[in-house]
């Protein structure tokens, strides 16, 4: 038997995914409006974490912004290893590529089949768009060219149990974090390796590490919807209650659709996150989205959700929005019958 037919074996057959992404209605755009040719390329040095550490909201959190999560051991731990990961982001395809089927949906099959294997909890793909892109790296400032033409999205999930009864001032939210920043960023970089062995470029993208902004591409991968919390996405099964790591290639693969699971208008008409939000970083009203860099989001208070998750006194980070949103709840037969009314019937999402 030739390697091209042990390989072709492997991939046939159908996706295997642990949740039923296959009931989600796929659309051909993300839910929230995006004006591609008005989208720029953001600087890393602009994100919330990122001025802190410039200084931007006082001395005070600048010198707690890299201390925070350490304040509770285990999470330091976890914080440790996920910094640690830097060497293996990139390196140099193979010269050689493998006697493999080039054929786009068989790739991008076997690609997901692998994620799994390595124990990512969801994953998508997607072409990546180029405005998701940094266009300047943290702290230097160096630009960024990454010209790879797919992005692979490995969502990890943070364990209900833990976020469920998790207040905010419990010392357990930066863990929570940096368990899946760390599980996923190890994942990306097993899989990025993997495919530059196959003889194609891959890199990782994860925690401290990112060349990429991640929420346009879990929206083309079709893991989520936009939500009330801001430049967060959703996903169906898992809520808000997940990190993302990212894998760029130019491996040929089949790419997945946006979905659409209602949560535009069930977020207009909720607001638990913004109620519950300690520092009513949160807006209301169903009229609070604005554009923003060409794309729609909720107008979320960066400023006063940085210093809150950074400076929590009584606790290390926050994720409170977490807890509280009707779509973290466990897997369940009830829960899922929940979740498919909220999806389908838009009475239930009053």
């Amino acid at each position: 038997m030739s390697i091209v037919t042990t390989y072709q074996r492997a991939f046939n057959g159908k996706r295997v995914d642990p949740y039923p992404v296959e009931v989600l209605k796929r659309v051909d755009r993300p839910t929230t409006a995006i004006k591609d040719h008005e989208v720029q390329r953001v600087d890393e040095r602009e994100s919330g974490f990122m001025r802190c550490r410039r200084g931007d909201f006082g001395p005070q959190l600048k010198r707690e912004v890299d201390h925070f999560i350490k304040k509770h051991p285990l999470g330091g731990a976890l914080s440790w290893m996920t910094s640690n990961l830097i060497d293996l982001v990139d390196g140099k395809a193979s010269d050689h590529k493998a006697p493999i089927p080039d054929d786009p949906e068989a790739l991008a099959r076997h690609i997901k089949q692998t994620a799994y294997f390595l124990r990512a909890d969801l994953v998508g793909i997607c072409k990546l768009p180029p405005y998701a892109v940094y266009s300047n790296k943290f702290p230097g400032g160096e630009e960024i060219h990454l010209n790879h033409k797919y992005a692979i999205a490995i969502l990890i999930d943070q364990d209900y149990k833990t976020a469920e009864a998790a207040v905010g001032n419990d010392w357990i939210s930066g863990s929570m974090s940096f368990l899946s920043y760390s599980t996923s960023g190890f994942i990306a970089c097993i899989l990025a390796d993997y495919i530059r062995r196959l003889g194609y470029p891959a890199r990782a993208h994860h925690a401290r590490h990112y060349q990429v902004v991640v929420p346009p591409i879990l929206l083309w991968a079709g893991l989520g919807e936009m939500c009330r919390v801001g430049d967060i996405v959703l996903n169906p099964f898992l809520g808000t209650r997940f990190k993302a790591a990212v894998v760029t290639t130019d491996m040929p693969l089949a790419v997945d659709k946006p979905i659409d699971f209602g949560l535009q208008d069930f977020c207009a008409k909720c607001e638990k996150c913004a109620r519950h939000c300690p520092s009513g970083s949160i807006p209301f009203g169903a009229d609070a989205k604005e554009m923003h860099n060409g794309y729609e989001k909720w107008a979320n208070n960066v400023e006063s959700c940085t210093k809150q998750r950074v400076g929590n006194k009584t606790g290390s980070s926050c994720g409170v929005c977490i807890n509280v949103c009707p779509w973290n709840k466990p897997y369940t037969p009830f829960h899922r019958f929940v979740e498919w009314t909220m999806r389908n019937v838009p009475v239930a999402r009053r």
